[in-house]
């Protein structure tokens, strides 16, 4: 059992700079998909022949809906993130809500978000 049922304020501070970084880029990548799949762009093909227009279309189509799927999992990434924060502020940040004891830093550095240990993420298999 572990000795300690949450992590100090030195480490949370450690934490929530690392989220505070991650929540800035992911923010930066979402802004990149959304104007990817939200761009009305037509790369140029008015001139040439309609077969590879049709093509282009049909490729910028399924490329938009990836695009907003990809961004659909970011705005959730982001929001799993901010509510990494409110943990770190209600001193929850770490601590399994499955098995009640702290995460693996090793874990959080990886995944900051994550609200399960490795020992409970198993047992969901």
């Amino acid at each position: 059992m572990e000795t300690t049922n949450r992590y100090s304020d030195k480490d949370l501070s450690k934490f929530k700079k690392l989220i505070e970084e991650k929540i800035i880029k992911a923010n930066e990548d979402l802004v990149l998909l959304k104007s990817s799949y939200m761009n009305n762009g037509d790369n140029g093909t008015e001139d040439t022949s309609p077969t590879f227009k049709a093509f282009e279309e049909g490729s910028e189509t399924m490329s938009k809906e990836a695009n907003a799927q990809l961004a659909l999992r970011q705005e959730k990434f982001i929001r799993d993130l901010k509510n990494a924060l409110v943990r770190i502020e209600n001193k929850t940040y770490g601590i399994c809500r499955v098995t009640g004891k702290l995460i693996n830093k090793k874990r959080l550095n990886l995944v900051p978000h994550a609200t399960l240990s490795i020992e409970a993420k198993n047992m969901q298999k």
